[in-house]
């Protein structure tokens, strides 16, 4: 059984949650500066079973892609191509980093804390898995 994984694009950095081997926990794994996702991706991938890569998917309000949509886009396209027998998904992504910070505010973090914008990278990630494993209906 492999584990889920959800990725969070961005310009500088990329969030990565992954699941457990039984899929029922959602937690932030790291983040990794979107230049050395690929390199860091083989690496984990030849140690980690991943059955699914989801990847946020940057809407506008009015289901547009972002600035960044068409970047990943070809990324996601690309995963699926490098990594055959992973599949990829896209999920919406619209409000994760607000529900991050929003996170951070009611776990006590200070305003230092809340600063940390690769923290918030991360748990934007896990927000995404979390909404693809509750749409899927895993535990």
């Amino acid at each position: 059984m492999g584990r889920l994984m959800a990725i969070d694009y961005g310009k500088k950095r990329t969030g990565i949650a992954v699941t457990d081997p039984m899929k029922i926990i959602a937690s932030g794994l790291c983040t990794v500066a979107t230049k050395e996702l690929g390199h860091w991706l083989v690496n984990y991938l030849l140690k980690e079973d991943v059955e699914t890569i989801v990847v946020g998917e940057p809407k506008q309000m009015d289901y547009t892609d972002s600035e960044l949509g068409g970047e990943i886009t070809a990324f996601a396209k690309a995963l699926q191509t490098q990594y055959p027998n992973i599949k990829v998904e896209r999920v919406d992504e619209r409000f994760t980093s607000k529900m991050a910070f929003q996170t951070m505010i009611d776990s006590g973090l200070n305003k230092r804390q809340r600063r940390n914008k690769a923290l918030v990278d991360e748990i934007a990630a896990t927000i995404i898995l979390q909404s693809y494993m509750d749409r899927k209906n895993y535990l």
